[in-house]
C-alpha cells in the first residue's frame, strides 16, 4: 500500500470519527429542543411546534450511519463502499443545504407560525389548559401578550410562575408567551443554519478525500494484477 493511499485512508477516518461526533452532537441538540417544548396533545400543534427538533434528530442518526459506512470502507479499502458512501455523503450535503436555504428563506413565515401556535393554545386555554401551561412553564412566560392577559380572572396560573405554591403579581413571568416562543425559534434557527452550513463544508471535504481513496483503492488493486 503507497504512503499517500495510507494518508487518505487515515485522514478519511478521522473525517468519519468527526462526522460521528456531529451526528451525536445534532441528536442530542434536538433532544434538548423536542424536550424543552413539552408534550402536546394536539398532534397538528405538535408537528407545527416538534418539526425542527425532529429533523435534526433524524439527520443526526443518518450522519451517523453514513459515516459508520465510510469507517468500514476505509477500514477494507473497498471501492464499491467507499464509492457508495461518497454517494450518500454528496447527497446528505445537497439535501442539508436545501434545507438550510429552505430555513433561510423561509424564516419570518415560520416565525409566524410559531406565533400562531401560541394564538392557538391561548383560545383553546380551557380545554386544553395543559398545552399552554406547557408553554408557560418550558418558556417562563405568562399569558399571551403578557402577564397582563389574566387580570381579569383575579389570580394568576400556577405555570406562571417558578414557585406554583406563590404565585403572585411580584413572583409571575411578565414576559408574554407569543414573544417568548417566537424568540426562541428565532435564536435557535440561526444556529441551525450555521451549523448546517458548517457540517455541509467538513462532508464536502470528506466526500473529496472518499473520492481519492476510491481513486487509489483502484489505482492500486490495478497494478496489483499486473
Amino acid at each position: 500500500m503507497s504512503c499517500g493511499m495510507s494518508m487518505v485512508k487515515y485522514i478519511l477516518f478521522l473525517f468519519n470519527l468527526l462526522c460521528s461526533i456531529c451526528g451525536i452532537l445534532l441528536i442530542v441538540f434536538g433532544a434538548l429542543l423536542f424536550t424543552n417544548i413539552h408534550t402536546v396533545e394536539d398532534f397538528a400543534e405538535a408537528l407545527k411546534t416538534q418539526q425542527v427538533p425532529i429533523t435534526l434528530i433524524v439527520l443526526g442518526v443518518v450522519i451517523l450511519l453514513i459515516s459508520w459506512f465510510g469507517c468500514c470502507g476505509a477500514i477494507r479499502e473497498s471501492y464499491c463502499m467507499s464509492m457508495t458512501y461518497s454517494v450518500l455523503l454528496f447527497v446528505l450535503m445537497i439535501g442539508q443545504l436545501v434545507l438550510v436555504t429552505y430555513m433561510w428563506l423561509n424564516k419570518d413565515k415560520y416565525l409566524i407560525i410559531m406565533g400562531d401556535v401560541v394564538e392557538k393554545a391561548w383560545l383553546n386555554r380551557t380545554r386544553k389548559g395543559d398545552y399552554m401551561d406547557a408553554i408557560q412553564i418550558s418558556m417562563e412566560c405568562c399569558g399571551k401578550s403578557s402577564f397582563e392577559d389574566y387580570r381579569y380572572q383575579g389570580y394568576f396560573p400556577p405555570s406562571c410562575c417558578k414557585d406554583a405554591q406563590n404565585c403572585r403579581y411580584e413572583t409571575v413571568f411578565k414576559k408574554g408567551c407569543k414573544q417568548a416562543f417566537v424568540d426562541f425559534w428565532d435564536k435557535n434557527a440561526d444556529i441551525i443554519k450555521y451549523a448546517g452550513l458548517v457540517i455541509a463544508g467538513i462532508e464536502f471535504a470528506g466526500f473529496i478525500f472518499a473520492c481519492c481513496l476510491a481513486n487509489n483503492v483502484r489505482n492500486y488493486k490495478r497494478r496489483s494484477a499486473y
